[in-house]
C-alpha cells in the first residue's frame, strides 16, 4: 500500500510491528535521525525508524531522514553513508548469538527452530556465529520501564490543557483543569506509566529505582561494548511469540512489558537493530529475528541484512 512507514522505536515499537508483519524493521542509533517534530516519550531513548518491505527501500529512507538537523541538539553530525551504495558489500561478519536470548523459556519453539535455521544458512554463507554469554539478560526491561517511565513522567507534564494537549472546556478553576485535561486526555496505559515514572522519581525511591537503573544502564553498555569489539554483530530473536491476539497481552500488563525484553537492548545502549523477516509459522503468523552492531554500523546490518534474504 506504501513505501514505508514511520514510528518512533523507543524499546521496540518499530522492530516489534515490522515482525508481526513479515516486514523490515531499522531501529537506527540514538541521534542517527532528529527527533524534531516527535512527542518525547522518553528522550535518551526515542529515535525514529522504519518499517519496509525491503532492506532497499530502508537503506534508501535513512539516506533521507539520516544527518544533522539545527532544530535537534541530540542528532548526530557523523556523515552519512550511501546506504543504498553499500548493499552489496559481502564482507564476511562475525556474529554473536545471545545464548540467553535462545534458552529463553519464554521463547517460542518456532521462533527459536526458525532462528537456529537462519544460523547455519550464515555460516554456509561464510559468517562465523558463535554462542556467547549475556548474563544481563533479566535486568533489561526493570532497567527500561524504570527510566522510560521516569523520563515519560517529566515530558508528559507539559500537556497540562494550558500550554499543550487537550483542554477541558468546563473546568471551573485552575487545578480542576490541570486534573481535567489530563484524566481526559492520556489513555489508561499513558496514566499507568505517568504514575511509574513519578514513583520512581521521588525523594524516598529515587535512589533505590532511578538512580539504580541508570547504574544497570551503563553496566549494559559496557558489556555491549565490550562485546562489539570482539564481533560485528548481535544476533536475537524479536519477540518472544508471533503475533498475539487483539486485546491478549494488554490484558496483563507483566506479560506485555516482558515482550519487550530482546528490544531493549539496543534501546538501552543507543546501538542500531534490524528485524528481519524468517518466513511464517505453523499457523501462518511471520516470524523474526533482529540483528545489532555498533553505533553508526547500520551499513553493515543493512548489507547482511540484504545478502541473507537473498539467501532464503
Amino acid at each position: 500500500m506504501c513505501l514505508s512507514a514511520l514510528g518512533t522505536d523507543t524499546g521496540g515499537s518499530v522492530r516489534q510491528p515490522a515482525a508481526f508483519c513479515g516486514c523490515i524493521g531499522l531501529k537506527p542509533t540514538y541521534g542517527r535521525i532528529s527527533r524534531y517534530g516527535v512527542i518525547a516519550y522518553a528522550s535518551s531513548f526515542d529515535q525514529v525508524g522504519t518499517i519496509t518491505s525491503s532492506v532497499s527501500d530502508a537503506a534508501l529512507l535513512l539516506e533521507v531522514l539520516a544527518g544533522a538537523d539545527e532544530y535537534d541538539s541530540t542528532v548526530s553530525t557523523e556523515p552519512v553513508p550511501l546506504y543504498s551504495a553499500g548493499l552489496g558489500n559481502g564482507a564476511k561478519k562475525k556474529i554473536a548469538a545471545l545464548k540467553e536470548t535462545l534458552e529463553s523459556d519464554a521463547l517460542d519453539p518456532e521462533i527459536k527452530a526458525s532462528i537456529l535455521e537462519a544460523i547455519e544458512t550464515f555460516k554456509e554463507d561464510g559468517h562465523t556465529v558463535e554462542y556467547v554469554s549475556f548474563d544481563l539478560l533479566d535486568y533489561l526491561v526493570p532497567a527500561y520501564y524504570v527510566l522510560t517511565t521516569a523520563e515519560a513522567s517529566s515530558n508528559l507534564s507539559r500537556y497540562d490543557g494550558v500550554h499543550y494537549g487537550h483542554r477541558n472546556l468546563e473546568a471551573p478553576n485552575l487545578n480542576e483543569l490541570y486534573k481535567k485535561s489530563r484524566a481526559e486526555g492520556f489513555g489508561e496505559e499513558v496514566k499507568k506509566r505517568i504514575l511509574l515514572g513519578t514513583f520512581v522519581l521521588s525523594a524516598g525511591y529515587y535512589d533505590a529505582y532511578y538512580a539504580k537503573a541508570q547504574q544497570v544502564r551503563r553496566l549494559i553498555r559496557d558489556r555491549m561494548e565490550e562485546m562489539l569489539s570482539d564481533y560485528d554483530v548481535i544476533l536475537t530473536p524479536v519477540s518472544p511469540t508471533a503475533a498475539f491476539t487483539i486485546g491478549e497481552n494488554t490484558a496483563d500488563p507483566l506479560v506485555m512489558y516482558l515482550a519487550d525484553i530482546f528490544t531493549v537492548l539496543a534501546s538501552l545502549t543507543g546501538i542500531p537493530a534490524i528485524a528481519i523477516p524468517l518466513g511464517n509459522n505453523s499457523e501462518g503468523l511471520p516470524l523474526s529475528m533482529q540483528l545489532m552492531a555498533k553505533h553508526f554500523a547500520e551499513e553493515e546490518l543493512l548489507s547482511l541484512s540484504n545478502a541473507f534474504l537473498k539467501e532464503i
